[in-house]
């Protein structure tokens, strides 16, 4: 090797990802020699000056850990952990869910609207088998376990939340709750349901929804996720391009936690009371990590078209894009209230 890389940043990615390879007088004289593997992989290269590459991750299943980086007298390498593919054709529009039990993995078949898919809902086990789950849900959405561990999705067409029995039979739960996407359940088993047109319903374990609290309506969904501090955050992409995660206290009163995402969506939290989002940040896109001040943040993922995250028990993110769903080994606990 003659060469030294400085920082790769994100150091993690998914394929159609974007990452900035920082670098000591790179060698870009002759672009037909310029070239970055991600493990044995061609990735793409940008741009490129004698201190920073940008490359794009490669199409691929991933599971790597390694990128090098050549060109002309050049030759590097660095540590980078590529996410591996766990399923495709698929079409998740929130976070997936997983089974706190099982580890098992819960993603969608969302279809257009109104469109009725012969699968609905996918599993997916720890080892990366993929098998049908549920067909009786149009336009599966939001998905959350509760404190008993029984699964629940709501329905944007049909503005209804649904509980899956142990037969695998969808139970309505809930009714009226307009363009039902977000989902999550609070410590006392309540469920909140976002409707993206403006508000945000609290469900009772009897089914009774009140209005929790009023926001600005979305142009697709609302993404809902309950901190360690006991507070409900909310993400929901506007025609804005500097979105805001919004939280709200147990009163209903909604104040802005962090400015400045553009497209956010799915979100979650680590057991240190980190807030990671699906979005892009200063023009890039991927996994977003606010700390817990509401201030600061950087991009901890790159991925393209990335719609929502979720944590296991051995601490990886799985990650779903538009069509795709992801495990990347990052070593994060994550949190959650049930």
């Amino acid at each position: 090797m003659s060469g030294l890389i400085k920082s790769i940043l994100p150091p993690a990615g998914v394929e159609g990802g974007e990452v900035i390879i920082s670098c000591d007088a790179y060698d870009a004289s002759d672009y037909r020699d310029c070239r970055v593997t991600f493990d044995t992989e061609p990735g793409r290269i940008v741009c490129a000056s004698p201190n920073r590459v940008i490359a794009v991750i490669p199409e691929g299943k991933g599971g790597g850990g390694e990128l090098q980086l050549d060109g002309g007298f050049f030759s590097a390498r660095g540590s980078f952990t590529w996410g591996t593919r766990l399923a495709s054709d698929l079409h998740p529009v929130a976070n997936p869910a997983i089974d706190p039990e099982t580890g098992n993995i819960y993603v969608t078949l969302s279809g257009t609207r109104g469109q009725k898919v012969p699968v609905s809902i996918y599993e997916i086990t720890p080892d990366g088998v993929v098998a049908p789950f549920l067909s009786d849900v149009i336009n599966p959405t939001g998905m959350a376990f509760d404190r008993t561990g029984t699964l629940h999705v709501t329905s944007r067409y049909e503005g209804t939340l649904y509980r899956v029995t142990p037969f695998k039979e969808a139970e309505t739960i809930a009714e009226d709750l307009g363009v039902a996407t977000g989902l999550a359940f609070d410590s006392r088993g309540n469920a909140f349901v976002g409707d993206r047109s403006g508000t945000i319903y609290r469900v009772n374990e009897i089914g009774e929804a009140r209005t929790f609290a009023t926001l600005e309506a979305s142009v697709s969904a609302y993404h809902l996720a309950f901190g360690p501090d006991g507070d409900l955050y909310v993400t929901g992409p506007t025609v804005s391009s500097f979105d805001s995660v919004m939280r709200i206290n147990s009163f209903g009163e909604v104040s802005k936690f962090y400015t400045g995402l553009g497209r956010p969506q799915g979100i979650a939290f680590d057991a240190e009371g980190n807030c990671y989002v699906a979005a892009s940040l200063r023009g890039h896109r991927g996994i977003i990590r606010i700390a817990p001040n509401g201030r600061d943040a950087e991009v901890v993922v790159a991925g393209a078209n990335l719609v929502g995250l979720a944590f296991d028990s051995a601490g990886d993110m799985i990650i779903v894009s538009t069509q795709r769903v992801y495990r990347a080994p990052l070593g994060i606990k994550g949190y959650s209230v049930v």
